[in-house]
């Protein structure tokens, strides 16, 4: 590389990093309206719904929301550019709660889903922003600018339960009702965040006019393969479990307050490792660390099966969401070494699919499993999925790898 080159990247990696620090406000403030979903919606549906099976159906259409919008936001990225993409997301957050309000006040189950699936369509568009973040960062720094984003879920996980907490009585003849509007709002100020999002530089932009190779011969790549592979078991995993908790601390006679407290746990896991999680790719690379991850998400349905106090359900959350955090990034890392930089949106926005579509039958399931086979049952169900993770990733590491292979993610 020239010293000109060298000149012009470091310029490229300034901005990227201006761009994550920036991603990773709104990052908090979608995390945030997610948060308000998963504490909320089981707990609504399981009075609303005509049957115990269908309590988490709202769930499951903010996760078919989320695979519905991945493909969408990869075409505006790539048609418009990443902020119309980013800006149509947080404005579907404003519609999330702006229906959710309307559902809770006239008592209407399927509005209520309806509300979720915006929902799901403003997360799809905020899971992009990792990839945003590394739009034309040397490989070097892309784990570490990923990471970056993540941890504004710390944020996240604090904002979202507390703003469930102090607002859920406020109407109290319509619960949650005013913890919706507030989710609204908080989507209006990610809004004005993403305002701020700079256009790519140039010479990515160029980039961009590059066809590329044909999607299914990138996807057909080992690396990519066991990536996806690994990001929706990951993903997968934890949302069954997630989706189901709240429902089941309710079941097992805990309070509001105490299945707020367990979520918030949760997303806390769930984020903040990112302040650290880069540089363990960094060292160890990105296989060993979802295998980590993998592994983790295990010992939290072990933990889960030996009791349900509240201590169970917390420790289970939080280990889980380390889990997830190790697992997903990992993943990701993956899938950004496995493409070339003209290729970035379509692929990335196909692993989201992939992971997603998983998602939401898992997120159905985990509410037939709950009402049919009890907390147990869900958690019994982690250990085939994340045995297939483990042993994708063992296969991998042992297949002979080409001589040079620019980009290796771990």
């Amino acid at each position: 590389m020239t010293e000109a080159q060298r000149l012009a990247q470091a310029d490229r990696d300034r901005a990227a990093k201006r761009l994550a620090l920036r991603l990773s406000v709104a990052s908090a403030l979608a995390g945030a309206n997610a948060s308000v979903i998963f504490a909320t919606e089981a707990i609504l549906g399981a009075s609303m719904a005509p049957s115990a099976g269908l309590a988490t159906v709202p769930l499951t259409s903010y996760v078919v929301g989320l695979a519905l919008g991945t493909l969408p936001i990869g075409w505006i990225a790539r048609r418009f550019g990443r902020k119309p993409a980013l800006l149509i997301g947080s404005l579907s957050g404003v519609f999330t709660g702006a229906l959710a309000t309307v559902a809770t006040l006239i008592w209407s189950f399927p509005l209520l889903c309806v509300s979720a699936i915006f929902g799901g369509m403003y997360a799809a568009a905020s899971q992009s922003y990792r990839f945003a973040a590394t739009d034309g960062a040397s490989p070097t720094l892309a784990p570490r600018l990923i990471s970056w984003v993540m941890t504004g879920g710390v944020l996240a996980g604090i904002l979202g339960p507390q703003l469930v907490q102090h607002t859920m009585d406020i109407w109290p003849q319509h619960l949650f009702a005013a913890t919706y509007v507030g989710q609204a709002v908080v989507a209006l100020i990610a809004m004005a965040v993403l305002a701020g999002v700079e256009a790519p530089p140039a010479s990515l932009q160029a980039v961009d006019q590059k066809p590329g190779r044909p999607l299914g011969e990138i996807v057909a790549q080992p690396q990519f393969v066991v990536a996806a592979i690994c990001g929706t078991v990951s993903y997968a995993l934890m949302n069954m479990v997630m989706t189901a908790a709240p429902l089941a601390m309710k079941m097992c006679g805990l309070s509001l307050s105490q299945s707020n407290l367990g979520i918030q746990w949760h997303i806390l896991g769930m984020y903040a490792p990112s302040f650290v999680t880069g540089s363990l790719i960094g060292r160890f690379g990105a296989k060993r660390i979802v295998a980590l991850g993998l592994a983790l998400e295990v010992v939290a349905a072990l933990v889960d099966l030996h009791g349900v106090s509240v201590a169970h359900f917390w420790t289970g959350l939080i280990l889980l969401g380390v889990g997830w955090n190790f697992g997903f990034i990992g993943a990701s890392a993956m899938v950004v070494a496995a493409h070339r930089p003209e290729e970035r949106t379509k692929v990335q926005s196909f692993n989201d699919f992939v992971i997603f579509g998983t998602m939401a039958v898992g997120s159905f399931a985990s509410g037939q499993m709950l009402a049919g086979g009890g907390w147990s049952l869900v958690n019994m169900i982690v250990f085939p999925p994340a045995a297939i993770g483990l042993v994708a990733l063992g296969w991998l590491a042992l297949r002979p790898q080409p001589a040079a292979k620019p980009a290796e993610a771990g």
